[in-house]
């Protein structure tokens, strides 16, 4: 492998981190704020007191989000999720295709919850958490 490659491979991979860094959990107007241990719950199957919406695990932003607000990777939640399933304790949450279509839901569904870029919030939700 050459250094450009190398190179290259390493600035994708520090422009991830950089847009991880920027990300926020989103909920409706009138929503309270959520401390870290909250939105973990939410988004784990362990609380039910709010509407968890994920993006597409597809998205970049899917396992940075899952890294920064339960410490877990994208193999752990899904183990997460199955067992959930397995014992009729939950479902996982809604995948959306991209941050409109996130902010579209909470801004319309005051239980609802989700994540996205922090360039992307607007006035149509309220930053419950930024996640650094």
């Amino acid at each position: 492998m050459n250094i450009r490659t190398l190179l290259a491979a390493a600035s994708f991979a520090l422009a991830g981190l950089a847009n991880a860094q920027d990300m926020v959990v989103v909920g409706h107007p009138s929503a309270a704020a959520l401390s870290k241990d909250q939105v973990a719950d939410l988004f784990l199957g362990k609380s039910q007191a709010l509407t968890p919406l994920d993006l597409n695990d597809s998205s970049p932003l899917y396992a940075a989000f899952y890294r920064k607000a339960t410490g877990r990777e994208v193999a752990q939640v899904k183990s997460t999720w199955s067992r959930v399933v397995f014992t009729g304790k939950g479902q996982p949450p809604k995948q959306l295709p991209d941050a409109a279509a996130v902010k579209k839901a909470v801004a319309a569904d005051p239980k609802a919850v989700g994540y996205i870029e922090k360039s992307a919030v607007d006035g149509s939700v309220k930053v419950l958490l930024a996640l650094d």
